[in-house]
């Protein structure tokens, strides 16, 4: 499975993007992991990251469904079992997601009620992938 970060606008602090490396470092041994940064999320820019006809597209929103580590690690392990063989997260930046964006997206989720910076969404969000393949693999870390 590849899983790939598409991130509107830059990781501009030094440690948030330190930590994201550190969960990219860790996620890698379970999955193949792409991060890119993008300007905005037109639908020209999303184009050229060529996304698989059958990638599951997942938006984080704050109206999106909520899981537990547990839970979002079966549904991830569920999509790879079914033979997904891409998934792409896309993490908005300061101002969101345009709008054509968000209504194509088949999967919504959202990592808490709290609103927390775009960059921490960032580092959540390549934590608790990390986490659901180490929960997926049997791994101590999620104790």
């Amino acid at each position: 499975m590849t899983i790939r970060l598409i991130m509107l606008g830059k990781t501009r602090r030094e440690e948030m993007r330190a930590l994201i490396e550190d969960y990219a470092r860790r996620i890698r041994r379970y999955a193949e992991l792409e991060i890119h940064e993008l300007r905005d999320g037109s639908p020209a820019a999303l184009r050229k990251m060529k996304i698989a006809p059958g990638a599951a597209i997942v938006l984080l929103d704050a109206a999106g469904k909520q899981f537990t580590s547990q839970q979002f690690a079966r549904w991830l392990g569920d999509l790879r079992d079914r033979g997904t063989r891409e998934m792409v997260f896309l993490c908005g930046g300061a101002e969101g997601f345009p709008d054509e964006l968000r209504a194509s997206a088949k999967h919504k989720i959202s990592l808490s009620t709290l609103t927390m910076p775009h960059e921490f969404a960032r580092v959540v969000l390549a934590e608790q992938i990390y986490r659901a393949f180490a929960i997926l693999a049997g791994h101590p870390y999620p104790k």
